[in-house]
């Protein structure tokens, strides 16, 4: 892959991981602004149920940032775009679909059937 290439995914990714900040900053100063009391159980169960749900998402998306992180170093260390497995190129449409990816679409194929295949 060369360097212009890699330098649009570079910023893809730092992109992406400024949004991913961003969100969580934003949900940690909405979830410690709140002091609500609810004379209602029902409202306090909602608000519960509807912060779970938001932390249930930035969990993911904290998975996200290391993915992330990871790739960015996978450019730094001219890595990025190369399959783990086969050390085959990864396709840039596959790069762009999930730019965080460290397996061809072949491999990936492979270890999708394996996972089905064990019933995981």
């Amino acid at each position: 892959m060369d360097k212009e290439t890699q330098a649009q995914f570079k910023e893809i990714l730092q992109k992406r991981l400024e949004e991913l900040y961003d969100d969580a900053e934003r949900t940690v100063a909405g979830m410690t602004d709140t002091e609500e009391t609810f004379p209602d159980p029902t409202d306090r169960a909602t608000l519960e149920s509807d912060r779970n749900f938001m932390l249930r998402i930035r969990d993911r998306e904290r998975k996200l940032i290391i993915k992330i992180r990871e790739a960015l170093q996978r450019i730094e260390d001219g890595t990025f775009g190369q399959c783990e497995e086969c050390d085959e190129d990864i396709g840039i449409e596959r790069l762009k679909a999930r730019p965080v990816t460290t397996l061809c679409i072949d491999c990936k194929r492979k270890q999708e059937a394996n996972e089905k295949a064990r019933g995981a």
